[in-house]
């Protein structure tokens, strides 16, 4: 049996959907719901508030529970720190904590980690704790990509990674070989509205006339077990919005929530999600 994991949880669907995958499973779970982004949901598991600069109540809790690892799920946007209200653990992170912020968000979450691997916890990745939440290899539901479509895959694939090498974003959209979008600060859903809003429609696909892929990889700084490539039903309704033929990731390294839902959308929509095998 698993160890008793310590779900650190935000925003969104994912937080419910491992903590339901644990009772299912049989495994023991401890839920430190962050005040201000935990959803409601999330009040029938056992587990307690707590604020985001909170650092050494949530460590006592986790302890006091009997966790052995924890995970950090869900959406939680970057704090304005002159607002925080830390405790005294908290407060003598904070420093650190601005200093690695200035660095991006990967910078940020090792130090965060770190804190938690120093008091002996493991670090479990949401993938890790629920392990059908990414993709395989090949297609996911009933649609495929086509010969037509293998080309804009490759070249889609290919400016996510170097965009990521530089650390700008995680995603980006082809047609035709024509790179029209890459992700940057905004996210993949604003980035996929400005396609379907501000890219003339005679170079990209019409919803029932599909053409282009969006794509989307981890960057090589990127720390995976709390901050891994993510598609949702949002993702997939743009992408249809934009006239796009299908989403692609690789496999093992994109997430893929509420998958049933999901798979079903992109099958009523026409458009593939593909998985391919990393680099």
């Amino acid at each position: 049996m698993a160890a008793k994991l310590g779900l650190i949880a935000g925003g969104g669907t994912l937080p419910v959907e491992i903590a339901q995958h644990c009772e299912q499973a049989g495994r023991e779970v401890f839920i430190a719901r962050l005040k201000g982004f935990a959803g409601p949901d999330l009040e029938a598991f056992p587990g307690a508030d707590v604020g985001l600069a909170e650092v050494g109540k949530c460590i006592k809790l986790l302890k006091r529970a009997g966790c052995k690892s924890v995970c950090l799920v869900g959406n939680v946007s970057r704090p304005d720190f002159a607002s925080l209200k830390p405790d005294l653990r908290g407060l003598a992170m904070l420093p650190g904590l601005i200093m690695a912020a200035r660095k991006g968000d990967d910078a940020l979450l090792r130090v965060i980690l770190a804190e938690f691997s120093r008091e002996g916890f493991l670090i479990e990745g949401a993938h890790e704790a629920k392990s059908d939440l990414t993709i395989r290899a090949g297609a996911l539901g009933s649609c495929s990509p086509q010969p037509q479509h293998m080309a804009d895959i490759t070249r889609a694939l290919l400016v996510a990674r170097k965009i990521g090498e530089l650390d700008i974003g995680q995603g980006a959209v082809v047609c035709d070989g024509l790179v029209l979008a890459v992700e940057a600060q905004e996210g993949t859903d604003a980035m996929l509205r400005r396609v379907a809003n501000e890219i003339p429609a005679a170079i990209r696909g019409q919803p029932g006339a599909y053409r282009g892929v969006l794509a989307k990889a981890p960057k090589p700084i990127q720390e995976t077990r709390v901050d891994m490539p993510t598609i949702g039903l949002a993702t997939v309704q743009r992408a249809a919005a934009a006239g796009l033929a299908g989403i692609v990731g690789e496999a093992g390294r994109l997430l893929v929530l509420d998958r049933d839902q999901v798979v079903e959308l992109a099958n009523d929509l026409g458009l593939f999600i593909y998985g391919v095998e990393p680099e």
